[in-house]
């Protein structure tokens, strides 16, 4: 897996682009956190893992029309913003810049800071 870092962003290699179907979603973990990583007609994106509504897994979910639907109650997702589209779900989701290199899908994650 490869990592490259710049001044606020470190990059990961969550997956190949063949691993993901187009109009699907997989699930990407990474030091305790949970992402789910889409692949939709115009290309890759990724959100926090979690709906915002309930504890279920966004990438158990379906892609529909550049949306994820949570697979709990339903409520949807804009793919490549992120916003709430549909109750019951109203917190938008955390989005994360995506980028295609060298054979890798990259995800985009905030540097943490040291402590």
């Amino acid at each position: 897996m490869s990592v490259e870092t710049n001044a606020k962003i470190h990059w990961i290699a969550a997956c190949a682009p063949n691993d993901i179907d187009e109009e699907d979603v997989m699930r990407f973990d990474h030091e305790g956190a949970s992402y789910a990583v889409y692949r939709i007609a115009d290309g890759y994106y990724a959100s926090d893992g979690w709906c915002t509504h309930e504890q279920a897994h966004l990438a158990d979910g379906f892609v529909v029309n550049r949306e994820i639907e949570c697979p709990l109650h339903q409520g949807r997702f804009d793919i490549p913003s992120g916003k709430a589209m549909s109750a019951p779900v109203c917190v938008h989701l955390k989005t994360y810049p995506v980028r295609v290199e060298n054979g890798e899908v990259l995800l985009g994650l905030p540097v943490q800071e040291a402590s």
